[in-house]
């Protein structure tokens, strides 16, 4: 997470509103997935029955039964694949021309844009308004993406993914995965590879990030005409703050997570909880920092941490 020097408070209010918009579309997602999937007939694997899976295997469950705990509900492939994938996209980002990028990351990020506006639209609407407003959505971003465009579209993208993927993991595995990712964090912004990235990422105008303006009329800037990097600029010149997707995307993960685990007052109080969790990002930026940038999931990991012991 990055933010402007000196410290502003637009930033924390701006913030924690996207969060919170973030956690309120996770909501709307899985408390109408269950009837969705009874509606339709369709049957959708649930939590493994152990606290923790750390890698596919098959267990047996306290009625005698042998299941199958698959990658995707496991602590150690989800972690290989977002580590992956991150070394992946630094060296393309190191090795190959921008120029020669912009075109094919700006296409992808319009498809993942897409398909969470989708997942985020079709449990409350019928498949073809869903589909056309989810194209116009990923259309419309690659023609003319404006901030509150883009935004708009990340916020759908990481709180449908963490919605979905939330069903197959148990909290404290989730627990898991945000605590190792927040150790990442902290080490690839102390030696400042995240903010190497997210600058190459920022000139491409296919930053994974929420941008926030200093000025209202920044929310609508068109980030395709605009040049130059939003990260590295001198902190008293920035006129953006940053906050990067996987900090809104993992919470929303651990709260869809309890949700399906535990019911709807749980899962609200972990959503709360990592709002606090940013709330603290920005004090401790504000006052210790005066601004600079800093890792955001270690503090969220922490306060969720604490509230799904109490809930558990």
């Amino acid at each position: 997470m990055d933010a402007r020097k000196p410290f502003k408070l637009s930033a924390v209010y701006w913030g924690l509103l996207l969060f919170i918009i973030a956690q309120l579309v996770v909501m709307g997602v899985v408390t109408r997935a269950d009837p969705f999937l009874d509606e339709k007939d369709i049957h959708v694997p649930t939590q493994p029955p152990v606290p923790v899976s750390w890698w596919p295997r098959e267990i047996t469950t306290p009625d005698g039964d042998v299941i199958d705990v698959p990658a995707h509900s496991s602590v150690g492939p989800v972690l290989i694949y977002v580590l992956a994938a991150s070394a992946v996209l630094g060296i393309t980002l190191s090795l190959i021309p921008l120029t020669a990028l912009q075109f094919f990351l700006r296409l992808v990020f319009a498809i993942l844009f897409a398909w969470g506006a989708f997942m985020a639209i079709v449990f409350h609407l019928a498949l073809p308004p869903a589909i056309a407003i989810a194209v116009a959505i990923g259309t419309l971003w690659l023609v003319m993406p404006r901030v509150w465009l883009h935004n708009l579209s990340l916020i759908l993208a990481v709180s449908s993914v963490g919605a979905v993927f939330g069903r197959f993991i148990t909290p404290w595995t989730a627990m898991a995965i945000i605590l190792a990712l927040a150790v990442y964090d902290l080490l690839a912004v102390r030696f400042k590879f995240m903010l190497w990235m997210a600058d190459r990422l920022s000139q491409l105008n296919a930053l994974p990030a929420l941008i926030i303006p200093k000025k209202l009329p920044g929310w609508n800037m068109n980030l395709k005409g605009r040049e130059g990097s939003m990260v590295t600029a001198n902190p008293e010149d920035r006129e953006y703050s940053i906050l990067g997707g996987g900090d809104i995307a993992f919470p929303c993960l651990l709260t869809s997570s309890v949700y399906f685990a535990q019911g709807l007052t749980p899962g609200i109080t972990i959503a709360a909880l990592g709002a606090l969790g940013l709330v603290a990002v920005y004090i401790i930026q504000g006052r210790f920092l005066k601004g600079r940038p800093m890792a955001a999931l270690p503090p969220i990991a922490a306060v969720t941490l604490i509230g799904l012991l109490i809930i558990s």
